[in-house]
Parts: structure tokens; sequence; C-alpha cells
């Protein structure tokens, strides 16, 4: 690839986080909830309608995400640990959940859709994008029509998420707020280096352990350790989450670069109804949960809301619920639809689906 050509995708990298930065700081300033990420993506989106010449910041997300990782980290205490027994109906519930809800979306992308067998399986699945594109591609599947699918429902699950908290709910995003901001200063020297090898070290071992989502995972259990034994007692800079969350926006509205508006049109109609329905099983679920006891409504629902695990950690995060509880469920999710999704296929594919 030659130095032009690299300047041009630089470019491209760069003007679409100014839209994204730009899109927050509007967000932000007519107060939509959880601005610093629906600003960026909504911007990003039009961008790409638009035929802007954007490009998603792939590589910045890779330095981010362990950022965020550290981040989820730091809410690990030692009274979380007495609350871990308040998990085990959420992860019993948890296959039946994603067999409803994935099935429901399998039949709308099929029949509604009508989507190839393949494609529609591996679109339906809530799992993470990249490795549904992979497993669906290898098993013959249109890796376009996926990608925009799972682009299409992380994009309408967290805007839907976020609208539903902050404007029904009455919950505002923090993180930008006097009460839990975190300044440069409130860490010295000690803490940056804790935290940056939190960060760096985390995302290697996770790698090397094959650890599912280790980027952020990783991380995200090397700042638990240092927090819970008070090697560190900060988060990371708020500053640092809202680089975070604008690079994350950015990356989502990126991904419908090439799209056709006609294209798009479609995607949207037919993730918000995958998405809704999903969304409305999670909802039931969630009040089981809530009925036996023992777990707030808002945090069940988001740790069942379909969204991606970085996007739906940010959320919670933002929205003050427990960020290590919905975290640690959406890494079991995603762990078991990629392990058993291709089994299940497998098993199940017939001429006549």
């Amino acid at each position: 690839m030659g130095p032009g050509i690299l300047a041009g995708f630089e470019h491209r990298t760069a003007l679409a986080l100014l839209i994204g930065l730009a899109g927050g700081v509007i967000a932000y300033a007519i107060g939509l909830p959880l601005p610093w990420m629906l600003g960026p993506m909504i911007a990003n989106v039009a961008a790409a309608m638009l035929r802007a010449p954007v490009k998603g910041p792939a590589g910045l997300r890779h330095i981010v995400v362990p950022v965020i990782g550290v981040l989820l980290g730091s809410g690990v205490t030692a009274d979380m640990f007495g609350l871990i027994s308040t998990w085990v109906l959420t992860l019993v519930l948890l296959p039946p959940f994603l067999l409803a809800a994935a099935g429901v979306s399998f039949v709308i992308y099929r029949r509604i859709g009508g989507y190839d067998p393949v494609t529609a399986y591996y679109a339906a699945m809530p799992g993470g994008l990249n490795e549904m594109i992979l497993l669906g591609g290898e098993a013959g599947g249109s890796e376009r029509q996926i990608a925009l699918a799972h682009a299409a429902r992380v994009m309408i699950v967290i805007t839907f998420v976020a609208l539903y908290f902050g404007l029904v709910l009455g919950v505002s995003a923090g993180g930008s707020d006097g009460a839990n901001w975190t300044g440069f200063g409130a860490l010295t020297l000690r803490d940056y280096a804790v935290l940056g090898l939190c960060a760096v070290a985390g995302a290697w071992l996770g790698k090397i352990a094959r650890l599912p989502a280790a980027p952020v995972f990783g991380p995200m259990i090397l700042s638990g350790i240092a927090h819970y034994t008070a090697l560190v007692t900060v988060p990371p800079p708020s500053l640092f989450v809202i680089a975070a969350q604008v690079t994350i926006g950015t990356v989502i509205g990126t991904r419908f670069v090439g799209a056709r508006l006609a294209d798009l049109g479609r995607e949207l109609g037919l993730a918000a109804l995958s998405s809704g329905i999903m969304l409305i099983v999670a909802l039931g679920f969630a009040e089981v949960i809530v009925l036996a006891g023992g777990m707030p409504l808002a945090q069940a629902f988001l740790a069942y809301a379909p969204g991606g695990l970085t996007e739906m950690s940010l959320l919670t995060l933002a929205m003050g619920q427990d960020a290590t509880y919905v975290s640690v469920i959406h890494v079991i999710r995603i762990t078991l639809v990629i392990a058993v999704a291709p089994l299940v296929f497998a098993m199940i594919r017939k001429p006549s689906l």
C-alpha cells in the first residue's frame, strides 16, 4: 500500500472521528442520553449515507477497548463477591433466553427478510459481530448481510435502551457530572502505571489464554484484582471514558459505509423488528429474575439486552448500574453463542429450512 493511499485512509479516519466528536458535542448540548456514544454513532451513519469519505478507527478501537476493560475492573469490590450468588438465576435462564430470542429472530430474517437459511441463522444469533461474520461466511452465508444485520442490531439496541433509561426512567448518563468525574490529577503516576499495565498485560494475557472477548475481559480481570487488593483505588480518568465512547460510537456508525440507502432501510427495518422482539423477550426474562428477588429490573434487563459487550458495558456504566455483573453475563452470552451456534446449525440444517 503506497503512502498516498495510506494517507487517504488516515484522512478518512480523522474525518470520521471529527464528525463523531461533533455529534457527541451536539448530543450532549441537547441532553440526549449517552451523548458521547449515540451522537458519534448517529452522525457517522448520516455521513455514511451521504457518501462522506469516512472510515472507522479500527486501530484506535484496539487501544480504547482495553481501557474500557480496566474501567470495568475498577468496580470490583469485596462486597461484590457477596452478590455473586444472586447471579445464578440469570445464568440458568441465559440459555433458554438465547434460544427464544435467536429463534424468533431467525424466523424474521428467514420468512420476512427472505434470507437464505445460513445467512438468516447467523444474522439472528445474538453473538459477537466479527465472530458471526466469520462463522456465517465459512458456512456459506452472505457476510455483507450478516454484518449489516449485526451492526443494525447493536445500534438499535443501544439507542433504544439509552433512550428508554433517559427519557422513560429518567436515568441520566453519568460520567460527565461532578459526582462521577475523575480528573487526570486524581491519579498518581503509580496509579497510571498500574492501570496501564493492567490494560496492556491484560489484553496480551487474555489473547494468550484465549479468553472470550480478550481485549476487554483480560484487562478487566487484572484491573479487578488490582482494585480488590487496593493496589489502586481509582478508575481511569473520565476523559478517557468519553474518548472510548466517541471511538466506539464512530466505529458503529461507520460500519454502514458502502451500504445503499435502500439496503440500509431494509436492514434497519428487519433489525428493528428482530431487536424489538429480542428486547421484549429480554424484559420478560428480566421480570422473572426480579420476581425471584435480589436483582433490580434495570440491571437484569441490561444483562439480557442483546447489544455488543463493549457497548453494553459502557451503557451500563453510564446508567450507574453494576457493570461487572452485566459485562460478565454478556461475556458468557457471546461465548455460548460462538461455541454452540455452529453445532446447533449443523444439527438442524435441512434443505427445507
